[in-house]
């Protein structure tokens, strides 16, 4: 992992050891200790260990009293949980967002799904999801409503770990877009929302 700057601090912290959970860089089970961290990222150890206690409630790290913090383990039942959740979200994102949609919004969609195309095509699972990432956070970021972002801020780093691993199709993903996207363009709603719904059933399918 990089070393951090240290006016970045706690946010960062917790942005890149989770970033390296969700790559796999610290593999599912793997002990974490906060002395190694702080070293590896050229921190003091209190903003390693308050990015610690916060992916612990995110799901991601789990703690042992007197004994070991470690990876979590990949749980079907807790990433089809985190996917439920998500795709709640990203329904009310699509429903809120459709009608407020700029062309502009929904250009910015489609270069994302070109991006996110080119990536699945050559394997470059980082890049895709990124694109991927950034086409739904249009209508995260034009819904407007801070709780729907956080709390997909918040779980899909348990459904992306997953994924990840089980990358594939990113042809049908990739359609799903185009869907999506035309539905926007026509400021279909019930459209958007449902291809949406198809979108995160895909990956609750997934955890299974």
């Amino acid at each position: 992992m990089e070393r951090v700057r240290r006016t970045l601090l706690r946010e960062t912290a917790h942005a890149v050891i989770r970033d390296a959970i969700v790559r796999g860089d610290l593999a599912p089970g793997s002990v974490v200790r906060d002395a190694d961290l702080a070293e590896e990222l050229g921190l003091s150890r209190s903003p390693v260990r308050d990015a610690l206690a916060r992916l612990a409630d995110e799901g991601l790290i789990g703690t042992k009293p007197q004994s070991h913090t470690r990876v979590t383990p990949l749980a079907s039942r807790e990433v089809r949980d985190a996917t439920a959740v998500v795709r709640a979200m990203h329904e009310l994102a699509a429903r809120t967002a459709v009608p407020l949609l700029r062309d502009e919004d929904c250009e910015a969609m489609a270069a994302a799904n070109d991006r996110f195309a080119a990536a699945a095509g050559t394997g470059d699972v980082d890049e895709a999801l990124r694109a991927d990432d950034e086409l739904h956070d249009v209508l995260v970021r034009v819904c407007g409503n801070r709780a729907v972002a956080a709390t997909i801020e918040r779980y899909t780093p348990l459904i992306r770990r997953l994924e990840r691993i089980r990358f594939s199709d990113g042809h049908r993903s990739a359609e799903l877009h185009t869907r999506l996207i035309a539905a926007c363009r026509a400021r279909d709603t019930d459209a958007a929302t449902e291809v949406t719904t198809e979108i995160w059933r895909e990956l609750e399918d997934l955890a299974d």
